[in-house]
């Protein structure tokens, strides 16, 4: 595995010297996140902070500004975030020196995801507020507006997993028509996912800025409740319920270790269904929503598991073909237990 990128000591000094932080009395590795963007996580006399270098490919001037004009405006609702630290001299939220791109951000202390029903609750009600308040939010720069729901790069992805499966699991005896099996039965549930939530209307539900990307991993918690989200790279223009139908599903998916065919096919339906009232209780969730979920919890599913593994042959540590699998069991039992669900919803 390749080492993390790490600031130099002249790159160090000159980027600092930009913010008003005071007199620095510690600096250490922050060694989180992805490895092409180096952290620092900062101790002065004027409190923690956690410097960062986006990566390369993530440093576009015009997204990133979209992205902390969001959290700007977030910071300003009392929305719990880590806020961005303006330059010195034009409080400027970027830094742009040696061809990239630099934030500064406060650090907040906090745990990771319990996975208790009353830290679930609370980040089913953290999102339906994100959504809340930035419903009518118009944003200077233009959005993303893509995301997992119909979209046409899935089949791609889903055609070149077999020939990248091949090629980075040479040690290994592929079935290939075992995967072809797995790949079909999972680009039959995909179209028919997205055709059932077309037929919804999703496509003429309105539209705002989404989080797109929330997990227990952009959390961080205090008594059993969300003190900051992170990472708003993913922010984009869609249906609140790409979001919703997404963030249930990351809270309620069950998982194990390094052995997909050990992984349960069931949701948590206990977190499934406290993130779900967390949410409804800030913002309340229509009918025809909540009968969106489970198609697009599929999608959701195929989608990001296509995506990684037609580009590296696994998933994070895990083989892909295993992963793939595993995925299709979990789909088979949404697609079988979808009214469950709904109802679940509706109770």
């Amino acid at each position: 595995m390749s080492d993390r990128e790490k600031f130099t000591p002249d790159e160090l000094a000159i980027v600092l010297s930009h913010f008003d932080i005071g007199v620095i009395e510690t600096i250490k590795e922050f060694p989180r996140g992805s490895r092409k963007a180096p952290k620092l996580l900062l101790r002065t006399e004027k409190g923690e902070f956690l410097l960062k270098r986006r990566a390369k490919g993530k440093d576009d001037p015009f997204k990133t500004a979209f992205c902390h004009a969001i959290q700007l405006y977030l910071a300003e609702k009392q929305f719990p975030l880590p806020h961005l630290i303006g330059t010195r001299k034009e409080n400027n939220s970027m830094l742009q020196l040696y061809g990239g791109i630099y934030e500064l951000f406060e650090y907040i202390r906090g745990t990771g995801y319990d996975n208790s029903l009353e830290s679930t609750h609370d980040s089913g009600r953290i999102l339906a507020l994100y959504h809340k308040l930035l419903r009518d939010y118009t944003p200077e720069f233009e959005p993303a507006t893509g995301s997992y729901h119909y979209n046409r790069g899935i089949g791609t992805s889903l055609d070149q997993i077999p020939d990248t499966v091949i090629r980075t699991e040479k040690q290994k005896a592929i079935d290939v028509k075992d995967v072809s099996n797995t790949l079909y039965a999972l680009r039959e549930a995909y179209v028919q996912a997205a055709d059932k939530t077309n037929k919804m209307g999703i496509l003429n539900w309105p539209l705002q800025i989404v989080h797109c990307d929330w997990h227990p991993g952009n959390m961080l918690f205090r008594n059993k409740r969300v003190v900051a989200v992170i990472d708003y790279d993913a922010a984009r223009l869609q249906q609140r319920i790409i979001d919703l139908a997404n963030g249930v599903l990351q809270f309620s998916i069950l998982g194990g270790g390094d052995d997909p065919s050990q992984w349960p096919d069931h949701v948590d339906e206990a977190r499934f269904t406290q993130f779900i009232r967390g949410y409804d209780a800030v913002d309340v969730i229509s009918e025809a929503e909540v009968k969106a979920i489970p198609w697009l919890m599929i999608e959701a599913m195929v989608a990001e598991s296509a995506f990684h593994i037609a580009a590296t042959g696994s998933f994070g540590r895990i083989e892909g073909v295993g992963f793939l699998k595993m995925i299709e069991r979990k789909v088979a039992w949404v697609t079988s237990h979808a009214d469950h669900l709904i109802k679940l919803c509706l109770g």
